[in-house]
């Protein structure tokens, strides 16, 4: 089939990769504008762009897709078919109707559940256990058209959200060409999502990522680690905001109130509504990320300071 790949972040990357090297034809990609980033905020073309550049093929980037310049040029290129992978905008239905097999997106959770912008930090987030990537027909309502394929994945006691996103990234990228091939095969199958077990995961906020003291040990660790790397988890040291990787329970550790940090030679711990967690890595403003006891020697923390 001629497809067209739709995506912006480097998480589409893997799956952009896969369908160029598939028997399908990709003759171009949709991704966003160019967007400030970078200390000078200069203009900078997104992952998914600047991989397509490196290797001539024709970048598109309308400001929304519903533009008559876009969609002019959509039709001239004629696809079969639009693959989808965090492209980073509502797709309207006179675009959706222009390739004969539609678009088709990848989500990196098991629909219904967590349709929205961050599926894996949410899921990491509210403790799951079990998680995976789904592809399913793009409609107009928010990740609700009916699904060609599923695989799972576990959420492992350790992983980030970035963990996470980078297996579901390369997996998904498979089972986003299986549901190509099977199009073109005339073999797929979509399935209505069910009507129960939905679930919604909107964009976290800087102040979804601020750490919650008086959370038990296992919501401050999934808070930390759902918002890792980003929008990246902080907390107030002496009033300024402060960086933090992902902690450890430690429940054998002294008690402490909430926020209440304890300084040891080999370990820093902070209190919560339950047991301390351990700190990992600890980034002050204006400094390098470091370990919780470099930086707690550095800050000549004193016994019975906090977190706030």
């Amino acid at each position: 089939m001629r497809v067209i790949f739709a995506g912006t972040p480097a998480v589409a990357v893997p799956a952009l990769a896969a369908v160029a090297d598939s028997r399908h034809e990709l003759v171009a990609v949709v991704t966003r504008p160019d967007a400030p980033a970078g200390r000078g905020r200069g203009l900078h073309r997104s992952p998914v762009g600047a991989w397509a550049d490196e290797r001539g093929i024709e970048v598109l980037t309308p400001a929304r897709p519903r533009e008559p310049e876009f969609l002019d040029r959509l039709r001239e290129l004629a696809p079969d078919c639009v693959p989808v992978v965090a492209y980073g905008a509502l797709v309207p239905p006179v675009a959706l109707e222009i390739p004969r097999q539609g678009w088709v997106n990848l989500h990196f959770s098991l629909l219904p559940a967590w349709r929205g912008a961050a599926p894996v930090q949410h899921a990491v987030l509210h403790g799951d256990e079990l998680t995976g990537a789904s592809v399913f027909q793009l409609e107009e309502g928010l990740d609700t058209g009916p699904v060609y394929g599923t695989l799972t994945d576990e959420i492992r006691p350790t992983d980030t959200s970035g963990d996470l996103l980078e297996r579901l990234a390369h997996t998904g990228a498979g089972l986003l060409v299986a549901v190509l091939d099977a199009l073109e095969d005339g073999t797929a199958r979509a399935e209505p999502q069910p009507a129960d077990g939905v679930s919604l995961a909107p964009k976290l906020t800087v102040e979804d990522a601020r750490v919650r003291w008086s959370d038990p040990a296992f919501a401050v660790d999934r808070r930390i680690r759902a918002c890792t790397p980003a929008p990246g988890p902080w907390t107030t040291f002496r009033g300024e905001r402060v960086k933090l990787g992902p902690v450890t329970p430690a429940p054998d550790a002294p008690d402490l109130k909430p926020g209440e940090l304890r300084v040891e030679k080999a370990q820093v711990l902070a209190g919560t509504a339950t047991v301390p967690v351990r700190l990992g890595e600890v980034r002050a403003a204006g400094k390098r990320a470091m370990s919780a006891p470099d930086w707690a020697r550095g800050a000549r923390v004193s016994a019975g300071e906090e977190f706030a």
